[in-house]
């Protein structure tokens, strides 16, 4: 095979990939889009020119929303009806709330609803079908999707912004009305992929495991090993640990993990990189007076966003995980210093504005922010947070953990407006010297978990091998290698029809 061959099971495992990782341009278009309409006179208009405290209170009422789908219903709804249901079930209630708020308008509570349900499923989806040895390349993507939810939510505003005069309120109803597009895309879709394996094993139902890796693996081998690791590991955590929602607490390799990842999850938000998305119109607005101009920065930086999430494509699995963490934040937190220099030590024109060659810098210090953050802080910490747990707590605990995202943004949305207006620039200092802390904690405290097997991860955190300790308890002679005839020879003993079911 040449170099860049690919087989048509590993082209399908992208494709399925790809499709869950679609559930990230509805969480990216949506945290772009409330950005993109304060631009909008019409919307403020709308609004009777909201506050500042106000502008962060509405912003709050999605992280709401989202936070209690993320705890409470996102791991329950995808470990009891399967990872295709929970993102489907969030795509539906993103349709519904996107008219509300277009219409009404309301919604923002019930698009953080669906979207609490429908990453939790979909980040976990790719992490359990894809190989080993490129999953964190194609969880990238789940970044990149993010940064391609922003490009069509900015660019969709920036040509509503150019007709302004001719829409009236629909140049901000359009840019709402769009995000339709994703989640129809979605539930288009989802049914027609496999379900997780690993989920199929949680509910016993093996075969229909065979069968889901059957379309993803290419080799009857791969299949049967990596079945019999995934039963292995699910009978030590059955057997020795427990099978629910306890382990979290029970086992301390488990809680730490949790404790790791809360951090890195609220971390991510924190760098700026969240602020910078929700508020970079009124911080431009500090700078530029256009709003043409605000739109249009904003949509190439949505666009140099996918350019530079691609870096994680080729680097993660390369250079692992906890290189990326490091040097992102040691380079986001540099871009931080000299931006606020830049502002704050240069002279304000007549009309409020900076110059030219001031805004220009400031634009290219803010887009170079986001080379560092977009394959590091972006990509990486839904790589490892997707890839940490065991299967019992995995769909839970990665719920959990990708939501104290938004509760850290949901604090820092609801006084930063005013902390912007009280202080300028000044408030990029904060940022800087949360970004050297963040690559301080990595470098101490964060394993790295590359080319690692899911079902092995404990080992990386001061657990046992479940593969090996399951292996034991099933009394199997070599935990990471199936007997390919014995399997083979028990399927030909089984009933015609389960015999086509497995096959499927």
């Amino acid at each position: 095979m040449g170099a860049f061959s690919m087989s048509p099971k590993r082209a399908y495992n992208w494709y399925i990939s790809l499709v869950a990782a679609s559930c990230m341009v509805l969480y990216g278009y949506d945290a772009s889009v409330y950005n993109a309409v304060l631009g909008s006179d019409h919307w403020l208009a709308y609004f009777n020119n909201p506050s500042d405290e106000l502008t962060g209170a509405v912003n709050t009422a999605y992280t709401v929303g989202a936070v209690v789908s993320g705890f409470f219903f996102g791991g329950p709804v995808a470990d009891y009806f399967g990872r295709r249901v929970g993102m489907a079930s969030g795509a539906v209630f993103v349709m519904i709330a996107t008219f509300m708020q277009a219409f009404a308008p309301r919604g923002r509570v019930f698009i953080g609803i669906g979207q609490g349900l429908a990453l939790t499923a979909g980040s976990i989806y790719i992490g359990e079908l894809a190989p080993i040895e490129i999953r964190g390349k194609i969880m990238s993507f789940w970044q990149m999707f993010y940064s391609v939810g922003s490009f069509i939510a900015y660019w969709v505003n920036y040509g509503c912004t150019k007709n302004k005069e001719k829409l009236g309120d629909w140049d901000w109803k359009m840019v709402v009305i769009f995000q339709l597009l994703m989640p129809i895309l979605i539930v288009a879709q989802v049914f027609f992929l496999p379900e997780s394996p690993r989920w199929y094993c949680k509910k016993g139902k093996v075969d229909m495991a065979r069968a889901s890796l059957s379309r993803v693996r290419d080799t009857d081998q791969e299949v049967e090993d990596e079945t019999l690791m995934i039963r292995e590991a699910l009978e030590f955590e059955k057997e020795a640990i427990s099978s629910t929602y306890s382990a979290l607490w029970k086992d301390r390799s488990v809680r730490k993990r949790l404790m790791l990842a809360f951090v890195i999850n609220a971390g991510q938000q924190i760098t700026g990189q969240g602020t910078l998305n929700t508020y970079s119109t009124i911080i431009y607005k500090k700078v530029f007076k256009s709003s043409s101009t605000i739109a249009l920065i904003n949509a190439l930086n949505a666009t140099f966003g996918i350019l530079f999430t691609a870096n994680a494509t080729w680097t993660v699995d390369r250079f692992g995980r906890k290189f990326l963490l490091i040097v992102g934040a040691i380079g986001m937190g540099i871009c931080m210093i000299i931006v606020a220099a830049v502002e704050t030590e240069t002279p304000v024109l007549a009309d409020g504005s900076k110059s030219e060659s001031v805004g220009i810098s400031i634009v290219f210090l803010l887009f170079l922010f986001i080379f560092f953050y977009k394959p590091s802080w972006g990509a990486t910490i839904w790589i490892w947070t997707s890839e940490v747990f065991s299967m019992n707590v995995r769909a839970q605990a990665v719920g959990m953990a990708s939501q104290t995202q938004n509760v850290a943004n949901a604090i820092v949305q609801q006084f930063f407006p005013t902390f912007l207006n009280n202080c300028g620039f000044y408030a990029f200092y904060m940022f800087a010297g949360i970004n050297f802390l963040l690559a301080a904690f990595v470098y101490f405290l964060i394993p790295e978990t590359r080319r690692t097997r899911l079902e092995e991860m404990d080992t990386k955190f001061g657990g046992v091998n479940h593969v090996e300790k399951g292996g034991d308890l099933m009394g199997v002679e070599d935990s990471h290698h199936a007997d390919l005839d014995q399997t083979l020879g028990d399927i030909h003993k089984q009933p015609y029809a389960e015999q086509r079911e497995v096959a499927a």
